[in-house]
Order: structure tokens, then sequence, then C-alpha cells
């Protein structure tokens, strides 16, 4: 079952995709609305869409194509409060992504930080269940501010150097009022990121992930995690100009499902009650790790199978300006 969130002209709304149509839920306007209400009663998420399905009825296509007065969301936001939404994720979970990180930063090292960083997943991640693994790498990607939907451009900021898509699966989880954390779902994410920074000194991962994101178009709420085979592509001028096939899921991963999301909310911090968070998974591939450098307009696109629709985003550079953030005491 998978879910978009919508705008227009009745107001926020959320609807569960029936191809080729959208049906319209009538009472939680978000996902975040509709979760808590399952929370407080008690009940699945499944039986709360069921319960909750109207007769309204609504054409995907153009609302996809961004041609209609209904536009679609990111697939899970915290409503009117972005800063209880905290976007995170989980690096180095894939061979490949430790391949592509250990050719940025391999230097006169004969092991960089980042093979052994996924060498030590490989060894304790999986641990038994119930029990901790090692702890993979996390990184900050900022509050819900970050977080854009389908269509929208994925910005490159006058201080970045570039702009790279990072195609991931990404999981969205709501803090309930005892503080446990529950999983609403998961869905397609660009975890897009500055990787000619980072090149620079991989001690400027951090700041590099600070950008933009965009997960959606749709959220399922029963996805198997094991395997997740998929695309990713960057078009330019309406042309593929170059396309990879990709795979997560705990198949691919070397720290298992159960693993990441303990080191993520073993924090206390991180379970405080109606707090939303949104977590990637890692990547399998992308452009960057393949040369690609891309250009203002580039349209980036990530699909994974189960998931739905694509999705697809521009990429924007905002004018390069040397000017200086001047701080002021009050």
């Amino acid at each position: 079952m998978r879910l978009v969130q919508l705008s227009g002209p009745l107001g926020r709304r959320v609807a569960v995709v029936e191809e080729p149509q959208l049906r319209l839920l009538e009472g939680p306007p978000t996902v975040y609305d509709l979760a808590s209400e399952c929370l407080r009663e008690g009940t699945s998420l499944a039986s709360a869409i069921e319960r909750h399905k109207s007769a309204d009825l609504l054409d995907y296509d153009p609302i996809y194509r961004g041609e209609s007065d209904w536009r679609l969301l990111p697939s899970a936001d915290f409503p009117g409060e972005p800063s209880r939404c905290l976007v995170s994720g989980t690096g180095l979970t894939h061979q490949a992504s430790a391949k592509n990180r250990d050719a940025m930063h391999a230097g006169t090292q004969a092991v960089t930080d980042s093979t052994r960083m996924y060498l030590s997943g490989v060894e304790g991640g999986k641990p038994a269940p119930g029990e901790a693994g090692i702890s993979p790498e996390w990184f900050y990607k900022g509050s819900g501010a970050v977080l854009r939907a389908h269509g929208e451009p994925l910005v490159v900021p006058e201080f970045a150097e570039d702009g790279g898509e990072e195609p991931e699966v990404a999981g969205v989880y709501i803090v309930d009022l005892k503080g446990t954390p529950r999983r609403v779902g998961f869905t397609v994410g660009n975890e897009f990121s500055d990787h000619v920074f980072e090149r620079k000194n991989y001690l400027y991962l951090a700041a590099s992930k600070l950008r933009t994101c965009s997960i959606g178009p749709e959220l399922v709420i029963d996805a198997d995690f094991n395997l997740i085979p998929g695309e990713v592509a960057v078009e330019r001028d309406g042309k593929t100009l170059w396309s990879h096939a990709i795979k997560t899921g705990e198949a691919t991963m070397c720290h298992s499902l159960a693993n990441i999301e303990h080191h993520h909310f073993k924090f206390d911090f991180h379970r405080s009650p109606g707090d939303l968070h949104i977590h990637f998974f890692g990547a399998d591939a992308f452009s960057f790790g393949a040369g690609v450098q891309l250009q203002d307009g580039d349209v980036m696109q990530v699909r994974f199978d189960g998931f739905g629709r694509a999705l697809r985003n521009p990429m924007t550079r905002v004018s390069v300006s040397t000017k200086a953030v001047e701080v002021k005491p009050i």
C-alpha cells in the first residue's frame, strides 16, 4: 500500500495510490496526522487507511507531471513545524559506496578509514536478533526544512562546489508518547550531497551533507526491505546522460535494518515523543562515482521496484557570491 501527500484546492490531503488514480482520504490531512491517530487509538496504519478512504479520485498523471492544481509534497513531513523532523542517514552500508568513497580519499593510505568502516560493518553489522552490533557511520542532513518533493529543484548553494544525486531508500519514523520509535514506512530518496567538497578532505563529509534532499513521491507502508532493485539516471536536455542499475535492502548491505535503527534511536534525544525522523540507508551507485558532474538544469531520477513512480528532481545552482554572512551583536 502506497500513500502520497498533496496540496491543492481542498488544502492538504493524503491519498492512496490506485494507479492510474489517487484516492483521497477523509480526515487526517497529513501522513503525520494519520500515523498520530493510529498511535492514539492503537490501530494499524493499514486499517486506518481503509477506514478513511473516500469516493474522491484524482488522475495521477497530470499531478505527477506538475500539470494540475494539485501538487505532490514530500512523502512525509512535520506540518508547520519542520524543526520537529530530523533528517539523517547512514553511510558506507553498500560495498559500492565504500569503493566510491575510498577512491575519493585514497591518497597515500594503504587502507582508508572508509574501507575500515565498511569492513567493520561486514564483520559486525548484522548481530543476532535483540543484540547491538558495530555502530555504522551516521550523518546529519538537517531539519525537515531541507526536504523537497518530486519535481522540486535540489539546490547547489552559493558556497558549495558541486551537487550530486545519491539514490537511496529512506525510513520514516514517528516517536510515540512513550518514547518508542515506530516505523511508518519506506520511501524513495535522493540524498543530495557535495562530493567535490567532500573529496578535498574526508573531514568535510559532515558539511557536504548539509544540503536539500528529496523523498517520494510515494510512501510504502508494507515494503519488503530484504532486496530492492532499481535504477538511477541523469538527464540533460531531455536525453539520458547516464544511468545505472542499483539495489538496496538488507541482502545488499553490511548492516541489518535493526542495527541501523538501534544505533540511530539509542540516543534518548532521538526519542522525543511526537518527533518525526527521516533516515537514509545508503547508496549503491551515483553518477559522481562514474566521473559525471551535474550541470544546472540536469534532472536526477531514482526508481525502486515496488516503490511506485520514480522520484525526479532538477538540479539548480545559485549564483556564486564571496560575501560573508555577518553576525551582529544584540
